[in-house]
């Protein structure tokens, strides 16, 4: 509908700008015709003035109120059309074309003469960007400090001592390329590298302790892509790229993996055992494990992402992988995911075929359809190596069919397009012309910010945090600063991100000086500094920096001294994820990117020791059988982006047995997952009756409902643990009654918190 509607618009629009157009140009004919019965072009110039008059009233009696007609219908028209505008389709895609500057091209680029005339060659045949090769062998293409202090050595100084990087970044951008590094090894090392004799303990191996595998740079071995210290050294390496070149972006490819027989070292044992609670299966396609890994290497990308935008938002980050199935099976590589989470701004596919049904087979896979979607694809074809040429008649038809299909195009590698090839350099040179005619620019001023391409996402609640016990709780994983992934308590009843120090990793923080404190339900004081920085859900990264409150010191209120803050308790960390803020920190799923920021609903466990889930981002479908309840809107306050709500519910009816509270409809409730027990709170002692401040017993059966939405019950004390309830009185309390029903209150219903329009739902779940 949408498509018809714009093409009957561009229709309309199209005919009467002819029809306008076609006037025009009928008046201006006519003065032309009047001016040309003037005498020749010297009697002409005598009589200037009155053939300026006679054009000027030809202009005001004839061109004058057609030109007022165009204005009217020219507004009338932009009125008219203006929604089709909005839903105007996006631009073309940049095409890629670009070639590899690999190892094997370094006798070229050391050389600046040589490294002039390739950029304006390529420039010339229409070529748009080069990959210029920076890691590779255990060892940086350019001076790196970060290396020099690791006393690793550097052997690519150019021919004059030039560092060749920064020629091939200089001469391209000189000629309107972009240059985008490449991290060709990634995790892939040579055993006998100074790096890989420095630091054995960075290594993985297979079950059997072998260290190496076969690849095409020969035997390798791997650095632990797990390892701390392992990706700090390729996060400082990228970031000393980016800062040092200000370079248009970074390339990955299909080593910046891990061969799927290896993660059997000390280090990562111990880390899946202390996260699963079982040591690594001895089959390495045992389906959890493989994930377990793959995940922790898509974690780093979305770390190292998020780095990388942190110091240059419009820098490309690139992926040059295999195709999806054999990355994921064979190197635990899941860049499609990559492309889903919405951190990768560009794919360059290999596809090596020398078969031109095979190669079409490659680029008509559903996950290149599936990315050519959302990013500027392209494939990569293999030019030739020094021992195996390839000839134009293969990679002319190759070429065609990925341009047939809205494809660009890498090529591997510079040398073999047309100085190591079968046919004469010219000739290589006019066969690459007639494939590209035509400039195709690239400029990163477009590479804006991307979103998931999915509208919600379902993550695990845990029962059990990452450090201290509890009797009960949700526990959402998240990593802080680029931190290890941390089970974090989810907090429904409060709003903003504390966590203890020791839970943030790496990357920057904005320190902000302020000092916050915040005070729990229990009476613990939780005393820290205010800090933005990035954050992760799981796997799916904030779309930027959030407040967190650094935990530096817990301690108790006066009124209660019994507080977790004095049971010895490691503190957990907390993410409150209510809408309704008093102050900073928000709730940092405010910044969740796209309709994932819009709500979220909690299922949980029923009580016994599975998973629960939280759900982020409402849709029609997952909002199906709530019953909704409204929120009050609050006032805005600075800082807190969004809606805030009171998201306490009303018109509550309450029961409890044994007292005064009999379908009592005065009430307010919040749903808690914060909270184990659920509590009672009355302005009046009379409407408790007899009953007397503390936990209830389980005669005083417990009833909460709100008319036509949800309707609750209670025995409290039938579960340890579980079903406690508290009765308070308080007669400083704004509100006759008060309701938190506790974490219980999940056993037994769905609950839906909608930012946007500011409601909550509720779902049986039995």
């Amino acid at each position: 509908m949408t498509t018809q509607f714009w093409e009957k618009s561009i229709e309309i629009n199209a005919t009467l700008t002819n029809l306008l157009l076609n006037l025009v140009r009928r008046c201006l004919l006519l003065c032309r015709s009047k001016l040309r019965k003037a005498p020749d072009r010297a009697a002409a110039s005598r009589q200037t003035s009155p053939f300026i008059h006679q054009g000027w009233w030809l202009f005001r009696k004839r061109l004058l109120p057609l030109l007022f007609l165009i204005s009217f219908v020219a507004v009338f028209l932009l009125n008219s059309f203006a929604p089709a505008i909005a839903q105007l389709p996006p631009q073309p895609r940049q095409e890629i074309r670009g070639v590899w500057l690999s190892g094997n091209d370094f006798s070229v680029f050391r050389n600046r003469s040589k490294v002039q005339a390739a950029m304006s060659q390529l420039r010339k045949l229409n070529f748009n960007t080069v990959y210029p090769v920076v890691w590779n062998d255990g060892y940086t293409h350019y001076p790196s400090a970060i290396m020099q202090k690791m006393g690793i050595p550097f052997f690519f100084k150019g021919t004059d001592g030039q560092d060749v990087i920064a020629d091939i970044i200089s001469q391209a951008r000189r000629e309107g390329l972009l240059a985008i590094p490449w991290f060709e090894f990634g995790f892939m090392v040579p055993l006998t590298s100074e790096l890989a004799s420095q630091h054995p303990d960075w290594l993985t191996q297979k079950r059997d302790g072998t260290q190496t595998s076969i690849s095409a740079a020969g035997e390798v071995a791997w650095l632990n892509p797990f390892h701390p210290e392992v990706q700090k050294l390729l996060t400082e390496l990228v970031m000393e790229v980016i800062t040092q070149y200000n370079a248009d972006g970074v390339q990955f490819d299909d080593h910046t993996s891990l061969p799927v027989d290896f993660g059997y070292d000390k280090y990562t044992i111990s880390l899946y055992t202390q996260e699963t609670g079982n040591p690594p299966p001895p089959n390495p396609q045992a389906q959890a494990w493989k994930r377990w890994r793959a995940d922790k290497i898509t974690a780093f990308m979305v770390n190292l992402y998020q780095t990388v935008k942190a110091q240059k938002p419009n820098a490309i980050f690139s992926v040059s992988p295999v195709d999806s199935e054999y990355a994921y099976k064979v190197q635990l590589q899941d860049w499609l995911n990559w492309v889903r989470l919405g951190i990768v701004d560009e794919l360059v596919m290999q596809v090596y075929r020398n078969d031109l049904a095979s190669f079409i087979s490659q680029i008509t896979r559903p996950d290149i359809l599936e990315t050519q979607k959302i990013i500027p694809t392209g494939i990569g074809i293999l030019a030739g190596l020094r021992n195996r040429q390839v000839s134009m008649s293969q990679i002319q038809p190759q070429v065609e069919a990925a341009q047939q299909r809205g494809l660009g195009i890498g090529f591997f590698y510079y040398e073999s397009l047309w100085d190591i090839a079968p046919e004469p350099a010219a000739q290589r040179q006019s066969a690459f012309a007639a494939l590209f005619p035509n400039p195709a620019l690239r400029d990163i001023s477009q590479n804006t910010p991307r979103q998931p391409t999915f509208d919600t996402i379902s993550l695990p609640l845990y029962t059990k945090p990452s450090l201290g016990q509890r009797v009960r709780g949700y526990f959402l994983e998240m990593a802080i600063a680029n931190g290890q992934p941390r089970r974090i308590l989810l907090d429904t009843g409060s709003a903003g991100l504390r966590v203890p120090k020791e839970f943030l990793g790496n990357a920057p923080i904005r320190r902000t000086g302020q000092n916050i404190k915040e005070v729990l339900s229990d009476g613990t004081i939780l005393d820290g500094e205010l800090v933005y920085t990035n954050i992760r859900f799981g796997l799916l990264p904030a779309a930027e920096p959030v407040p967190v409150q650094i935990v530096t010191s817990r301690q108790c209120t006066a009124q209660k001294p019994n507080c977790s803050a004095k049971n010895g308790v490691p503190f957990s960390g907390i993410i409150g994820v209510n809408y309704f803020e008093k102050s900073l920190p928000y709730n940092p799923l405010r910044k969740l990117p796209g309709n994932l920021s819009n709500g979220f609903i909690v299922t949980g466990n029923g009580g016994n020791n599975n998973n629960g889930s939280l759900i982020l981002g409402l849709t029609a479908g997952n909002q199906a059988g709530f019953k909704m309840a409204p929120w009050s809107k609050q006032s805005e306050i600075n800082g807190v982006p969004g809606n805030r709500w009171d998201s306490q519910v009303n018109k509550v009816c309450l029961t409890i047995a044994g007292s005064s509270a009999k379908n009592l409809c005065n009430g307010k409730m919040i749903t808690d997952t914060g909270t184990i027990n659920g509590l009672t709170e009355f302005k009046s002692a009379s409407t408790a009756g007899k009953l007397k401040p503390g936990v209830l017993r389980s005669a005083n059966a417990v009833k909460v409902a709100i008319n036509g939405i949800f309707d609750y019950s209670l025995t409290p004390g039938t579960r340890d643990g579980f079903n406690r309830w508290n009765l308070s009185i308080s007669p400083q309390s704004e509100l006759p009654t008060f309701v938190n029903t506790g974490i219980a209150f999940f056993d037994k219903y769905d609950v839906l918190f909608d930012q946007v329009n500011g409601r909550q739902g509720f779902r049986n779940r039995r």
